[in-house]
């Protein structure tokens, strides 16, 4: 018995050590999917690099399915002349009637800020982008990209902060994903027929390879204790936020396009909830 007393603090360390290695362990939870080894797993899998070149991008995915849940990654994007690369961090299901929810960071200039664009796709129709600025340099240091998913919305963090929010208004007829599970992708790619100024700015390859960076994955779902997150919704303080967000760094909305929709903006632009 007095054994047991003795080997108790030592296995209650090695537990520590268990969940401190087991969190945020990009092995356990993302597999490489394609690049030729420009992506890499480093750092007892604390640490995921895609890299792009001229030849090639990289990109991974996530081993599991999630049908909702809150995602939490940190990343660090392409610094320097980042023009022409897209770094594109997603949810998506398979199929021809797909759902799909997308950050995309479109590169720039030196100097000039990233474009976060967005968009939600549900039964394989998308067309609902929107676009920000970022109001810190996303180069500089890891900042964490959320996605909260439940049966009633669909909300987009930066850092915490509220950017984006889709709400479940199937009751008006517009599709919700709620029933297919997806999984996680993530590449770096280069796209300079549109990415940088609708593909005026090309792609410099004398500053090539470009590397995007990643780190603390989270993930909580059904399976998660406490799941506050499934019936999760933006409080006053979360609703300003969001319109700080949008007023002052937001700079494409599908939902204000006139041209884009002459015959009228889609239903989930002029319905609202109560």
């Amino acid at each position: 018995m007095d054994n047991l007393l003795l080997l108790i603090p030592h296995l209650l360390l090695m537990i520590s050590l268990n969940m401190v290695f087991s969190f945020g362990n990009l092995n356990r939870d993302f597999e490489i999917t394609w690049g030729d080894g420009r992506a890499q797993i480093l750092d007892s899998g604390e640490l995921l690099t895609l890299s792009l070149d001229k030849a090639s991008g990289s990109g991974f995915q996530s081993k599991k399915e999630y049908l909702f849940g809150k995602l939490d990654m940190q990343l660090k994007l392409v610094p320097g002349n980042s023009a022409g690369t897209v770094t594109a961090y997603y949810l998506s299901s398979k199929g021809s009637a797909w759902d799909e929810i997308d950050f995309e960071f479109l590169g720039n200039l030196s100097g000039d800020p990233y474009i976060l664009h967005t968009n939600v796709f549900s039964q394989g129709k998308g067309n609902r982008e929107q676009q920000f600025f970022l109001w810190f340099d996303p180069t500089a240091d890891f900042h964490t990209y959320s996605i909260l998913w439940n049966p009633k919305r669909i909300i987009f963090y930066v850092d915490g902060t509220p950017i984006r929010e889709f709400k479940n208004l199937e009751s008006k007829g517009v599709p919700f994903p709620k029933k297919q599970p997806m999984r996680i992708y993530s590449s770096l790619w280069n796209a300079d027929d549109w990415a940088t100024r609708g593909g005026l700015v090309k792609t410099d390859w004398s500053q090539a390879p470009f590397t995007a960076s990643y780190r603390n994955f989270n993930a909580a779902t059904a399976a998660t204790k406490g799941t506050s997150w499934l019936s999760q919704e933006l409080d006053a303080a979360s609703q300003e936020k969001l319109q700080w967000v949008q007023k002052n760094y937001m700079i494409y909305n599908y939902c204000t396009d006139t041209k884009r929709f002459p015959q009228g903006f889609p239903l989930e632009c002029t319905t609202t909830t109560t």
